[in-house]
């Protein structure tokens, strides 16, 4: 279970530039939830995962993660249960290195770290197994430097990464965004595969109003740094893209473009 209780953030506060990025949001996550999330440009989605991955403290509310109060971790110290993909997908690996040895990396995420070898002979028959899973051909290439991967198979090598250990959450922020529509498709599917295989909890970020309805078993929707919109389970399963539409016209008490919406 995942609570954010009450949070609050200001960027740039006291200033010309001051934004509320997330208002007094309250959200509970429990385990095994597949959340997509939506909202237009600014709603505060992205700013979200950035709570809960660490990449700031929040004014005001906690997080917790199995009643442990993680409100104040450093982003290091939360990656032992935190696991994210980015949009693009050169963040998400280390370019010089080898593929098993950022699957190396991968493995001891939020581990203590020593100065043994990087890469053990019993793990390669691991990263074999996993990799097969890819359908990629990637199990015949671990000692190929990852950066001279195409931006759909680093993406993929990034996803199959984030859930090895299996996380308590797993953070995708648009990660088929920079990719072209066929390797999207592909990265999705394989997101669907892991996630339902390791009944992982994860929250994706997603512009795609398909992808929102079609994946997952709940849907948030966010607006000015709130939670606007929360549903789940058949309630879901009976929501038509009109009706997310409706509920943004309803918000913003006039009517708002698909152009807007989904930029």
């Amino acid at each position: 279970m995942i609570r954010i209780e009450q949070c609050t953030k200001y960027f740039h506060r006291g200033s010309v530039n001051e934004v509320l990025a997330l208002n007094n949001i309250s959200l509970s996550i429990k385990e095994g939830d597949f959340i997509t999330v939506i909202g237009s440009n600014g709603a505060g989605k992205s700013t979200l995962l950035n709570y809960i991955a660490g990449s700031f403290f929040a004014d005001s509310g906690r997080l917790l993660v199995d009643d442990t109060d993680i409100s104040r971790w450093p982003e290091y110290k939360r990656a032992r249960w935190i696991a994210r993909v980015f949009q693009n997908p050169l963040l998400g690996t280390f370019a010089s290195g080898t593929i098993e040895q950022n699957m190396a990396l991968a493995k001891k995420r939020g581990k203590p770290r020593g100065l043994g070898r990087g890469v053990k002979p019993q793990d390669y028959e691991f990263f074999r197994e996993q990799l097969q899973h890819l359908g990629l051909g990637l199990e015949t290439r671990m000692h190929d430097v990852v950066g001279l991967l195409s931006g759909g198979q680093r993406q993929a090598l990034t996803l199959l990464m984030a859930t090895m250990t299996h996380p308590a959450i797993l953070l995708l922020d648009e990660h088929t965004a920079a990719l072209d529509p066929k390797t999207a498709h592909k990265v999705i599917e394989l997101t669907e595969t892991l996630i339902a295989e390791q009944n992982l909890t994860s929250l994706m970020v997603t512009h795609q109003m398909k992808h929102a309805l079609d994946l997952g078993n709940r849907l948030i929707m966010m607006h000015q740094g709130q939670i606007i919109f929360d549903v789940e389970g058949e309630a879901k399963k009976k929501l038509h893209v009109e009706d997310l539409l409706h509920k943004f016209y309803e918000v913003q008490g006039e009517e708002m473009s698909d152009r807007i919406l989904l930029a």
